[in-house]
């Protein structure tokens, strides 16, 4: 019997367990269950004194040279102490896992856990450790040129291919998409009031949310889930972070005066490690714009493989009023 081809397929957790407690020499008594449906899709596996995540990536969106690229990142930020998930090696040596599923061969990664959870209302205590660690690991990404290729976050990449992609998306909503066309010309000659030769460029992690990193008991951090991880301006890294005070403060979980204070105490910290120009510092919240512009184009491009249900013209008319309010709350055009 010929199966139909499929677009997306979810791996059974229970023929997973049995793979990858073989091709890991895992303890027989590894369990492993689907932890979250994504463009990738995240299992973890446990046993009484050990726990695991395997991420399994869909083609579409990270192809398997990608995907040899963030492994690569990961192996060098662990060999330099960084604190992150890396990947593990298997019997064979490898640390790349390929099935051969209905849509086609998909590639995935047995990953350390990352101890201890996620903090959102982060103390000074954790966003010191935060900036001194973000900016340790940066000392990492900064010196290095991987082997393998990884995205890039310029202009083209997060404004003009975006908006050439999305024009057909907004047609019924020429008013919103003429926004975006003049704020991403605003936001090309603004940078040009900055000296960006002095700017520190290389591997950002691109979606430092606190979402991505967990603390332990006692206060030490680990980094994770590097699926975006690219090149660019290691201030997005920063940017992407203010993105975290920025949500909190639309829903009211934050007052204004505090998550600038907060995000202060984040700054000097990451400063004593990797100093900043001042026009680093001024330019982080435009990179904002190009964040959000790039996860509009994201959002569109995985709309059938991710499985969602909010890209609706009320959702982008939505995301639109969110980009309206980070202008207002960050930049000065």
């Amino acid at each position: 019997m010929n199966f139909f081809p499929a677009q997306y397929s979810t791996l059974s957790a229970a023929a997973l367990k049995d793979y990858l407690i073989g091709a890991y020499g895992l303890d027989p008594a590894t369990t492993c269950r689907l932890l979250i449906r994504n463009v990738s899709d995240t299992y973890v596996l446990e046993n009484g004194s050990q726990k695991y995540i395997f991420k399994i990536y869909r083609d579409a969106h990270r192809k398997r040279n990608e995907i040899e690229g963030e492994v690569e990142l990961l192996n060098i930020l662990k060999a330099n102490g960084n604190p992150v998930s890396y990947p593990l090696t298997d019997v064979k040596g490898e640390q790349i896992q390929q099935f051969n599923a209905i849509e086609g061969l998909r590639n995935g990664v047995l990953l350390s856990f990352a101890a201890g959870k996620v903090i959102l209302d982060l103390e000074d205590k954790h966003l010191i450790r935060l900036g001194y660690d973000m900016a340790t690991l940066h000392q990492s990404t900064y010196a290095i040129k991987l082997n393998y290729p990884r995205p890039v976050f310029n202009f083209e990449t997060t404004l003009f291919e975006p908006l050439r992609y999305l024009k057909l998306h907004f047609a019924e909503m020429p008013g919103e998409f003429e926004y975006l066309t003049n704020l991403a010309g605003k936001v090309v000659k603004k940078f040009e009031d900055f000296d960006t030769s002095t700017f520190s460029y290389g591997y950002c992690h691109y979606d430092f949310f606190p979402k991505n990193f967990h603390f332990d008991e006692q206060g030490n951090i680990t980094f994770f889930d590097f699926d975006f991880a690219g090149e660019g301006y290691l201030i997005n890294d920063l940017m992407t972070f203010l993105n975290h005070y920025f949500f909190h403060q639309l829903n009211n979980l934050i007052t204004k005066e505090q998550a600038a204070k907060d995000f202060g105490t984040f700054l000097k910290a990451y400063q004593e490690v990797r100093p900043l120009t001042g026009d680093e510092l001024k330019a982080i919240p435009y990179l904002g714009i190009t964040f959000h512009i790039f996860f509009l184009k994201f959002f569109y491009d995985n709309y059938d493989d991710w499985s969602n249900a909010f890209l609706t013209p009320r959702y982008t008319k939505h995301r639109v009023e969110l980009i309206k309010k980070w202008e207002e709350l960050y930049c000065n055009f």
